[in-house]
């Protein structure tokens, strides 16, 4: 009797871990990643930003319509002349706070002659605490997300050519606007974000890849990054990989476990890669 009632706890058991696995691979990279906002054990990776107020810079909060009728924010900073060249930059589960505005003044100022746009991606929303992040983080709507970001490139006009740049939660969303660009991408730049596992959907990026990823990271793994490359190889895409031995959100300066040396390496190799790809 006893044998019996462990073979039918194993049999239950092995059910519903095949349920579970079948939930998890029938949902998106995106919405895999938008259900780590309700992980505890996620949110314990990012201790809550350190205090900071950005007050100079020449950027502008500007807005934009999405064909969904409502409108959109972002960030601008405007260098130089070249109004064809956009890079949109996403922020990380934070919202777009004051470190993203900084680093968009940053990141402009030492390409020039670039757009910068630091994409809203949570309409107004700012998260000060973890436990915020993850709520709002889990509410947005993948569609509404899909929506500004179509909007920002629309409002770059079809002659421009998008770039895109995005951390966290924006380091999942800015390969994903690379493939809303279409033709119109240049290059993208991930950091530590969710990559994206469905190959028919890779094979229609039109962009060159930066991965940029932590190897002590619990979530997006070695493992699923190897699994990105592999990926990547068969869609027959260019992507380059650089890992840091770093926690997750290491290039963060609003993170108490900001790592300053691996933040300016990665920094570098990310000016490099768009200046390259600006030719």
């Amino acid at each position: 009797m006893k044998n019996i009632f462990f073979l039918l706890i194993s049999v239950t058991s092995l059910k519903l871990f095949s349920q579970e696995k079948m939930s998890c691979c029938s949902t998106t990279s995106t919405e895999r990643f938008a259900m780590l906002g309700t992980d505890k054990s996620f949110a314990e990776l990012h201790p809550n930003p350190l205090p900071f107020h950005f007050t100079e810079g020449t950027g502008k909060m500007i807005t934009f319509k999405t064909v969904d009728g409502k409108d959109a924010s972002a960030y601008q900073v405007v260098q130089g002349q070249e109004k064809h060249r956009v890079i949109l930059l996403i922020h990380e589960w934070w919202g777009l706070n004051d470190y993203i505005k900084q680093e968009a003044e940053k990141l402009a100022n030492e390409l020039g002659d670039v757009t910068v746009l630091a994409l809203d991606l949570y309409d107004g929303r700012v998260a000060s605490t973890r436990e915020d992040a993850g709520k709002i983080m889990s509410e947005t709507k993948e569609e509404r997300i899909k929506t500004i970001l179509n909007g920002a490139i629309a409002s770059a006009g079809k002659e421009a050519k998008i770039y895109s740049i995005g951390w966290c939660f924006g380091g999942g969303w800015s390969l994903q606007a690379s493939l809303l660009a279409g033709k119109q991408a240049g290059g993208c730049v991930m950091y530590y974000g969710m990559p994206e596992s469905d190959v028919s959907k890779l094979k229609n990026l039109q962009a060159d890849v930066l991965g940029i990823f932590a190897d002590q990271d619990k979530n997006i793994t070695p493992a699923l990054v190897s699994a990105f490359e592999t990926n990547m190889k068969t869609a027959g895409k260019k992507l380059t990989v650089k890992h840091y031995d770093a926690v997750h959100a290491f290039a963060n300066p609003s993170n108490p476990k900001y790592n300053k040396e691996f933040s300016d390496d990665a920094h570098k190799l990310v000016l490099t890669f768009f200046r390259e790809h600006f030719k």
